[in-house]
């Protein structure tokens, strides 16, 4: 018997790390626009100095951060460069959208529990860069996305919840990926607002929403 971790405390102060274009990021800033929604995004972190997300925070009003690997002497290095910049924003969730790297033991111990990822498959199916690809190759008939805790395997933390998307016949990678964005920009604010409002709890595999009950 494994022994639960403690749930994360309720408060909703959200770095968000992207690589790309930021469209999970904009729906998250659209959700708070509600003032009920109970996360608030307060900075945006980045490996690349030109993803459009940073554009998008800039516009938003958002600090922002840009940690570049080849800015590092080695890969130690930049993990523990990421891990400072993301706290200097003291977030109570980090959400990897889109961000297309791994991260490793620094990042992962100090954010163990509340930095949560998006990825494009129904995992443990397709994890990696290339899940849309893979799944169209093996001729899977149902896709869909998955918002799972970050450990340090690739794709590979508990989840948290996930959604389907029917693949249908004549789907290329595009058009696979644009139906499964859609449904996981869904899915992350959805995922984000309940971490936020109630906290989750781990026990081995398991991630549930909220605190332990009576055992």
């Amino acid at each position: 018997m494994t022994t639960p971790t403690p749930p994360t405390r309720r408060s909703g102060r959200v770095v968000v790390l992207a690589s790309g274009a930021g469209s999970t990021l904009a729906a998250m800033l659209a959700a708070q626009e509600d003032p009920t929604y109970p996360a608030r995004v307060v900075a945006v972190v980045s490996d690349r100095a030109t993803a459009p997300a940073l554009d998008r925070a800039r516009a938003a009003g958002l600090a922002t951060a840009v940690v570049v690997p080849r800015d590092f002497p080695d890969r130690a290095a930049w993990d523990a460069a990421v891990a400072e910049a993301v706290d200097v924003f003291s977030p109570d969730l980090v959400v990897l959208a889109g961000f297309m790297r791994v991260l490793g033991t620094p990042f992962v111990e100090r954010f163990a529990g509340r930095a949560l990822n998006t990825h494009p498959s129904l995992l443990p199916a397709f994890p990696g860069a290339h899940a849309v690809r893979d799944a169209l190759a093996y001729g899977v008939r149902l896709s869909g996305c998955t918002v799972h805790l970050v450990d340090a395997g690739l794709d590979s933390g508990p989840v948290l919840a996930q959604a389907a998307v029917p693949v249908r016949d004549g789907d290329d990678e595009d058009a696979l990926r644009a139906r499964i964005q859609q449904v996981e920009r869904d899915l992350v604010v959805d995922v984000v607002g309940r971490v936020a409002a109630e906290g989750v709890t781990v026990d081995g595999r398991r991630a549930t929403f909220g605190r332990p009950g009576p055992r």
